[in-house]
């Protein structure tokens, strides 16, 4: 990739970058497991590391071989000077880079490639062994969330539990796992009107108690030795609107629109990014902010390049990236919604392929945990999407209930029952479909059915059809 872009070296200086290409962890920053440091990377493979030696234990040491030199952070110009004087193309990436790097190069003689990171691509497109460890740490992640959500079922209405105590509450059920090396971001814990700010961080100034009839939004994620979380589950406390469970389950169906997405190779996050807007718009409701991230194994909760958003999200998806997919509604001043699960993206099959079929890809969840079922107005679901979301949640309960006490296995039983296709009987949607003529057009019973409904299980994308007085309910 180096050589490709005319250049003979490449100065890393985001520290992600250097520890996946030297598959290295440090403790330098909170919530990212990286240590601080620069390193230049040579067409040959060979890497000149500066950095604190004290950080570099001995086993790591013997696994660095030849190729790696271990050098102090004092020598970083002098090695930059060298490669000016030896007029050395050098990439250089200029979105990360300190602009006193390429000052030092330009100055000394280098010829300056400005491209991205080289390791910023291949590090997004996990390999077989990175993709199980993430798998595996949702497992485990999967059961310590379930946990806290069973004892918040309990807990959650007796107006003792506040936004601090819960998070405490879901950090010890993490630390409790295997692998835990800490949470890979401050959790956001908003209860009642403090869930509709976006990145809110609890103080005890704006510590809130979590009152019957409000919602409560936990955004939360943990580093583990084998993997990175990031989830989003929003919860009713006690008895939810009717108005909280519209906007809820409009975002479920963004949410489904995106999980349940089948695109060709080639498509990037901004081409998808409106199905997990569409419900919203449909009643002139939006969100603003992305809608998917990047995500690390074992390494940053954000990382590029590929994300979903309305904008700057041109990077086209390749099997192995890890995306987040939360859309969000926020009332401000009453309540927050999201719902977040963690996707990656892989190779879906083509049912019945043909010479014109094209390469497609597909998200699997690698997310393991309920979707608050008391949120969720069925009357504005389709069967398709119902189907998703019964079959998501059977998978959470099989993968899960092994892992828990008995308590929180009854609770998620009941948490992922299936839900059944009711249809809403109103001016938009018809309660009664009539069977397709062969040519003669009427309406439905409302007399305005614009949408698709399933008559004998095909999907109609036209207005309602009618023959005489034959009628099937929906």
């Amino acid at each position: 990739m180096i050589q490709g872009h005319g250049a003979k070296a490449a100065v890393l200086t985001a520290p992600d970058s250097i520890a996946w290409l030297l598959n290295i962890r440090g403790g330098d920053l909170p919530n990212t497991p990286v240590s601080l440091g620069f390193a230049i990377l040579s067409v040959s493979g060979a890497v000149d590391l500066f950095m604190d030696g004290r950080k570099i234990t001995p086993a790591a040491r013997t696994e660095f071989g030849e190729s790696i030199s271990l050098r102090q952070p004092d020598e970083f110009g002098m090695a930059l000077a060298t490669l000016g004087t030896m007029g050395t193309s050098v990439l250089v990436a200029p979105s990360t880079a300190p602009v006193w790097v390429i000052n030092q190069l330009e100055a000394a003689g280098a010829e300056i490639v400005a491209k991205e990171d080289p390791c910023v691509l291949p590090k997004a497109c996990k390999n077989t062994v990175e993709l199980q460890g993430v798998r595996n740490a949702h497992i485990r992640d999967g059961a310590a969330l379930c946990r806290f959500l069973a004892w918040l079922s309990e807990a959650g209405a007796t107006g003792e539990v506040d936004e601090l105590s819960a998070v405490d509450k879901l950090y010890g059920f993490r630390a409790g796992g295997d692998n835990f090396k800490g949470l890979s971001f401050d959790t956001i814990s908003g209860a009642g009107a403090n869930g509709a700010v976006v990145h809110y961080r609890v103080t005890p100034e704006t510590n809130r108690k979590l009152e019957p009839g409000s919602l409560f939004l936990v955004d939360s994620g943990a580093q583990y030795l084998d993997g990175t979380t990031d989830v989003t589950r929003t919860v009713a406390i006690g008895s939810p609107t009717t108005e909280m469970r519209d906007r809820f389950t409009r975002v479920l169906k963004g949410h489904a629109g995106i999980a349940t997405a089948r695109f060709p190779v080639g498509t990037s996050g901004g081409q998808l990014d409106s199905l997990a807007r569409q419900s919203l718009w449909d009643v002139g409701l939006d969100f603003d902010h992305g809608t998917g991230h990047g995500v690390g194994a074992y390494l940053g909760v954000h990382e590029g390049p590929h994300r979903i958003a309305k904008r700057s999200a041109d990077v086209p998806f390749q099997p192995g990236m890890i995306v987040s997919n939360e859309p969000g509604y926020y009332k401000e001043g009453a309540y927050g919604i999201r719902i977040e699960n963690l996707e990656v993206v892989r190779a879906a099959v083509v049912a019945e392929p043909g010479d014109d079929s094209r390469a497609m890809l597909e998200f699997e969840a690698l997310t393991l945990a309920p979707i608050d079922l008391a949120l969720i107005d069925v009357t504005i679901m389709t069967a398709e999407e119902i189907d998703w979301l019964n079959s998501y949640h059977a998978r959470v309960r099989s993968t899960i209930t092994p892992l828990v006490d008995a308590k929180t296995a009854v609770w998620l039983e009941g948490a992922t029952q299936p839900l059944s296709y009711k249809p809403h009987a109103n001016s938009n949607h018809c309660v009664v479909i009539f069977l397709l003529s062969d040519k003669m057009p009427g309406s439905c019973s409302t007399g305005s059915c614009w949408r698709c409904y399933r008559v004998l299980g095909k999907p109609i994308l036209s207005p309602c059809l009618v023959r005489k007085s034959e009628k099937i309910t929906a």
